[in-house]
């Protein structure tokens, strides 16, 4: 039915759902995750599942009635389109408690790269719009477009570590001075004339780090964690488990920090003392995990 997801066995062995517990997805994307969780709480137990994208959240419950699953998903899991800095106020719209277990995979699914078209991958020629969420009025190519060039090259600095930033920025303004930057393909050109040839010839490729920079200044993706994880400790009941995928260091260095400060506090007993990696085996299978890491902390 769906695609496996990074790190899935991982997952199930920190979340290590019980029969008839309940837990939150937080990002539940193709629903790879839930549907391991699933067969795990059984026969009563609920999955409260969250997506920013309204569009994602329609494709699995289409992907639910073409394999059959719908009957499964009915009964246990509740679906939602929202964000999850708001966690509290949709747990309590609807009206989901005694949470065992809490996961956040923040990796972009392969479906917004492949198939959504908003511009998320820079090996297609599509419009700069990076949203998530199309009620964001903020898109990549407003970004591009009417920044200042400081501030163009703060999110290229801050949000991906990209070493042209200055560079890159001033090349942007000077481009779109001729016409506007509408899609992927220009951007990349951009980024392409102003970077050294070693760098174009990098494993990961020049515009990467341009692209992460924008995808997480259009979503506020950075914020919407910090929101968040207070919230997801709210949440749990005493003895859950609050698990995190992430793929860049940013967002790893947020959920690193709040673990060790709730631990500190001893509200949180920190289960994985050095991030969990993807086996070599699951690199071949989907290079997309090569750069996850998962953290799990235990409500106390």
């Amino acid at each position: 039915m769906v695609h496996v997801p990074v790190l899935q066995k991982e997952v199930i062995k920190y979340l290590d759902p019980k029969p008839n517990e309940n837990f939150i997805d937080c990002t539940i994307g193709n629903g790879g995750h839930t549907l391991a969780i699933l067969e795990k709480n059984e026969p009563k137990g609920k999955i409260l599942g969250i997506d920013a994208d309204s569009e994602l959240i329609e494709n699995l419950k289409l992907l639910c009635v073409n394999s059959g699953q719908i009957e499964n998903f009915k009964k246990r899991v509740v679906l939602t389109s929202d964000n999850f800095a708001n966690l509290k106020e949709i747990v309590k719209r609807t009206k989901f408690d005694s949470v065992g277990g809490i996961l956040f995979d923040l990796g972009m699914s392969s479906w917004h790269l492949e198939e959504s078209g908003r511009g998320f991958s820079f090996l297609k020629n599509e419009p700069l719009d990076m949203r998530y969420n199309f009620n964001n009025p903020l898109t990549a190519e407003k970004i591009i477009n009417y920044w200042s060039e400081s501030e163009i090259e703060k999110i290229l600095r801050e949000y991906s570590e990209e070493r042209f930033s200055e560079r890159i920025a001033k090349e942007i303004i000077e481009a779109r001075k001729i016409r506007p930057i509408k899609n992927t393909f220009q951007l990349v050109e951009i980024i392409k004339e102003i970077v050294p040839a070693w760098y174009q010839h990098k494993k990961i490729h020049f515009a990467t780090r341009t692209f992460q920079a924008l995808r997480i200044a259009v979503n506020d993706e950075l914020n919407n964690l910090e929101k968040t994880l207070p919230q997801a400790l709210e949440v749990l009941k005493p003895q859950g488990r609050l698990a995190v995928i992430s793929f860049h260091s940013l967002e790893d260095r947020i959920v690193k920090n709040f673990f060790k400060e709730k631990a500190k506090e001893n509200i949180l007993q920190i289960l994985t003392k050095k991030p969990i990696r993807p086996t070599e085996e699951e690199i071949k299978i989907n290079r997309r995990s090569r750069s996850s890491k998962l953290r799990v902390a235990e409500k106390q």
